[in-house]
């Protein structure tokens, strides 16, 4: 399923100061950049901008880091998997709720692969748009936090116009160019049949992680 995503893996030069004898072979899988927004998972209000550098872990799977920004020095804030429709569609239903789909945020142009060729770009978004992600956020920037604090928060993506924050969606234009000129590049790209079990909160039912206490066990 997701060999193609290789195919448009971008180029990267060794990190300055790293010696021949470093291994950072985990790091070193990841081999696509894409960018999308989220939000959390019962409140829409908040949204927020995160940068996905990803690997493959099969041909079904994908495990994205989510950061900040693209830049040095840049706040790890989460994580995503990303599975087939396939994958998906064996999951059990309580599990399927923390999953949401992709074919939205492909078709309106929200999901993009910066520094990555027009047409290549096309090609990975035709392989992204059937395929379910489920995000974590450790890090809650958009409260201004300076730290990870509190428990991981459900993320989740759009799935119909009105929906993003016009001031969000202009500032990942900003950095990654006009989302409506792509959504009319990617017209052609047929729409997916998404699981209807899937973004679970759009049936009013939102869920999210609590924290309780647990009983120490035996000593």
């Amino acid at each position: 399923m997701f060999v193609a995503v290789a195919a448009f893996a971008q180029s990267s030069e060794p990190a300055k100061g790293v010696t021949a004898t470093a291994n950072f072979a985990p790091v070193g899988d990841i081999h696509a950049h894409v960018c999308g927004i989220h939000f959390y998972s019962g409140d829409m209000s908040r949204q927020v901008i995160a940068e996905h550098y990803c690997a493959h872990l099969s041909d079904e799977v994908l495990q994205c880091i989510l950061y900040d920004s693209n830049k040095p020095g840049a706040r790890l804030i989460g994580i995503e998997y990303i599975v087939s429709a396939k994958i998906f569609e064996s999951l059990p239903a309580q599990e399927k709720k923390l999953w949401h789909s992709h074919n939205y945020e492909v078709k309106s142009g929200v999901l993009t692969a910066p520094g990555m060729a027009d047409a290549d770009e096309k090609g990975l978004m035709k392989v992204l748009i059937g395929t379910y992600g489920k995000t974590w956020h450790t890090w809650q920037i958009d409260r201004g936090d300076k730290l990870p604090l509190g428990i991981p928060q459900l993320m989740m993506a759009f799935t119909k116009d009105g929906q993003a924050k016009a001031n969000i969606v202009a500032e990942r234009d900003k950095l990654y160019g006009d989302s409506n000129a792509k959504k009319t590049a990617r017209a052609d790209i047929p729409d997916f049949k998404v699981d209807p079990a899937a973004d679970g909160w759009q049936k009013n039912a939102p869920v999210q992680l609590d924290l309780k206490t647990v009983s120490a066990g035996k000593k």
